[in-house]
């Protein structure tokens, strides 16, 4: 499968998953207001905390959306700068994951080339990146965040 197509299948889930949770958080404020208009006490309460839900499910959603869009606008100037990190000749294991070592091996490096030169967010980008073949996620969603959020400042 080509990486267009895999791409588009990607991005047809993630639509058909956000319109499924769309449908989902309507049905749910339905039934809240129901239960509220109802007029018992115990129900208005229960219909106040659902109506809840769907409001902060969709500020999760769409938050989750635009850090996934900003994400791929620095993937796609990475890559068309050819900074992007290559992985392809790290070993890796039956999984697919690369080889800790490897993966640690390349985080020094990435690090370094970051304490070098710490104002720029495709260095933080790297970072990232290289956080996440390590396998430490919260330190890459970090990493990305600064990346975004350096790069949103220079534009």
């Amino acid at each position: 499968m080509s990486a267009g197509a895999r791409a588009l299948r990607i991005q047809l889930l993630i639509g058909f998953m956000c319109v499924a949770l769309v449908v989902y958080f309507v049905l749910l404020g339905r039934t809240a207001v129901l239960l509220i208009a109802s007029g018992e006490p115990a129900a208005i309460g229960l219909g106040a905390a659902l109506l809840l839900l769907p409001v902060v499910g969709l500020w999760a959603m769409v938050a989750t959306l635009r850090a996934g869009l900003a994400h791929q606008r620095l993937a796609r100037i990475v890559a068309r700068e050819g900074l992007e990190l290559d992985v392809s000749d790290l070993p890796r294991r039956p999984s697919g994951r690369i080889q800790r070592d490897a993966a640690d091996a390349l985080f020094d490096r990435v690090r370094d080339e970051l304490e070098a030169d710490p104002d720029n967010w495709r260095r933080w980008y790297r970072l990232a990146r290289a956080y996440d073949y390590a396998g430490d996620r919260s330190r890459a969603r970090e990493a990305m965040k600064k990346a975004v959020q350096m790069e949103e400042a220079t534009r």
